[in-house]
């Protein structure tokens, strides 16, 4: 078959999960991938606009593509504190309706996070989540969402934190937070979806046995450098949900998608589908 399009995000959890992918460092079973590494955002609109065949994606994104694309149990970034944090700085500053925020892309699940949980803020804006940090050290926000290494970084930037908004949505659901998975085309079909799933899962296997093997392709695309800044994040992103994210892992989706839709930011349609 022709090469599949595989769209992944530059952070490490990914490039440490896709790495032998990437590398073929393990047996492709056949299949061929043409790979694109961006920011979350930059996949999330290329979803929408048919350019992959396979890809990482926001839940918030996957919640609306359901209609053309099912998740696959490998790859997700799911679990209990791997979410955005809402910083800003100024300590004193209070959070209130006419505040500015910066939110990591209009799709993104740490937008449809603050949104739920916040809903009477509305000055909403976007940046790449890379740019949060440096413009709300220059003042041109009050507060910010930080996600990917943001959330080890924050302290060290200058940045005072005033809710960890993945925490606040685990105490409300009882449930870990689904931020992200891979989304594959409905028209690949099941044999297709099942061998990335389990293609995901080997490379996952072989990144964590050959550690580093891998550093040199998560340097290449990281915003944060440091050893001790990559590995606490990998450890903390690359979780047994990135190996299957399980029915827990469904039922912590399903719930997001409840909230989101009771907050007025989905609209009653298809639900998401586990292809493989």
């Amino acid at each position: 078959m022709a090469p599949l399009m595989l769209g992944i995000s530059t952070c490490p959890n990914d490039t440490f999960a896709f790495h032998a992918i990437m590398e073929r460092r393990i047996d492709l079973r056949g299949l061929e991938f043409n790979v694109e590494l961006l920011d979350v955002q930059q996949l999330n609109d290329g979803l929408f606009a048919g350019r992959y065949d396979i890809a990482k994606a926001s839940f918030h994104a996957a919640l609306l593509l359901a209609d053309s694309y099912g998740i696959l149990r490998a790859g997700a970034a799911l679990g209990f504190g791997v979410g955005p944090l809402l910083v800003t700085a100024s300590p004193s500053a209070q959070l209130q309706p006419e505040s500015r925020i910066l939110c990591p892309g209009r799709t993104t699940t740490a937008t449809m996070l603050f949104r739920c949980l916040h809903p009477d803020v509305g000055q909403i804006s976007h940046r790449v989540f890379s740019e949060i940090t440096p413009a709300l050290r220059a003042g041109e926000a009050d507060f910010g969402v930080l996600i990917h290494e943001g959330r080890f970084t924050y302290q060290r930037d200058g940045l005072t934190l005033v809710e960890d908004l993945g925490a606040s949505f685990e105490r409300l659901a009882d449930a870990p937070l689904p931020l992200g998975g891979i989304l594959a085309r409905r028209s690949l079909g099941q044999e297709v979806a099942a061998t990335v799933t389990e293609l995901i899962q080997e490379s996952i296997a072989f990144a964590r046995a050959n550690p580093d093997d891998v550093l040199p392709t998560i340097r290449r695309h990281a915003q944060e450098m440091d050893e001790s800044v990559i590995w606490p994040y990998v450890e903390l992103y690359v979780n047994d949900h990135a190996v299957d994210m399980g029915d827990d892992g469904m039922r912590a989706l399903q719930t997001l998608e409840r909230r989101a839709r009771a907050a007025g930011i989905l609209d009653a349609g298809s639900r998401v589908l586990i292809l493989a």
